[in-house]
């Protein structure tokens, strides 16, 4: 019986020293099995170049060298707004509160704070460069394709939201959206975007009820509409 104890205990002891030798062996790998940082980059700059690309095929110009002149705006456009935001992360901002409204910032708050304080140049370059080649309508297009169609599908929220929307009140509010928009491409990912077009959106729903309309009203009749229809997924949310 004994002897069954001690070929158990040494059996795992041979197991254990296996185990720890593997782990050895995994923990002094060498360094060039992770990914160098020039390939790193030269695979985030690829990227970027097929987005653009995409972007730009989607407006179909119909001339070459102008399709590579949009494309090259765009490109650029998009690594400065990376490399901005990834060279200035959250923890360059001081941790405090926002000035209105009393609340602590939060990670997000302090990663926009970073990314707008980006030279405004950046924005009137991009902007100056695609309207060098582009008609306003593919300016549009083009700013659309960066904030992923939001404009569109915010308003039509609003127009299910807002019973017998007038004309002042649409203008209103698709003047604010684009405004978001054009802001909203200088942010490197789509939590800086949705919180840039949320900035707006409040102001929205201000102007509604300082001319007549009573937000949260109209928000929960919407909402209570879709429960009743069970159509929920069949039409656009926006956030009281």
């Amino acid at each position: 019986m004994k002897t069954h104890h001690i070929l158990s205990a040494l059996l795992l002891s041979a197991i254990a020293l296996s185990a720890f030798g593997q782990n050895q062996s995994a923990s002094n790998a060498p360094a060039s099995a992770a990914i160098p940082p020039q390939t790193a980059q030269a695979h985030a700059d690829a990227d970027v170049a097929k987005k653009a690309a995409d972007w730009v095929a989607s407006l179909k110009l119909g001339d070459s060298a102008k399709a590579a002149r949009v494309q090259e705006v765009i490109a650029a456009h998009l690594k400065t707004i990376r490399d901005w935001h990834n060279q200035h992360p959250a923890n360059t901002v001081p941790a405090g509160i926002n000035p209105t409204t009393g609340k602590v910032l939060s990670e997000l708050d302090r990663e926009i704070i970073a990314d707008s304080a980006m030279p405004k140049s950046v924005h009137e370059n991009f902007m100056s460069g695609l309207r060098q080649d582009l008609s306003p309508e593919q300016v549009e297009a083009v700013l659309d394709k960066y904030t992923v169609g939001k404009v569109a599908f915010t308003m039509t929220g609003y127009r299910g939201i807002v019973p017998n929307m007038t004309q002042e009140e649409e203008t209103f509010i698709l003047t604010a959206l684009k405004q978001a928009r054009e802001e909203a491409v200088d942010f490197k990912n789509m939590n800086e975007i949705s919180a840039i077009f949320k900035i707006h959106k409040t102001q929205i729903e201000q102007y509604l009820n300082a001319n007549g309309r009573n937000w949260k009203a109209m928000y929960k009749t919407y909402v209570d509409s879709l429960k009743a229809k069970k159509a929920g997924t069949n039409a656009p949310a926006i956030e009281p």
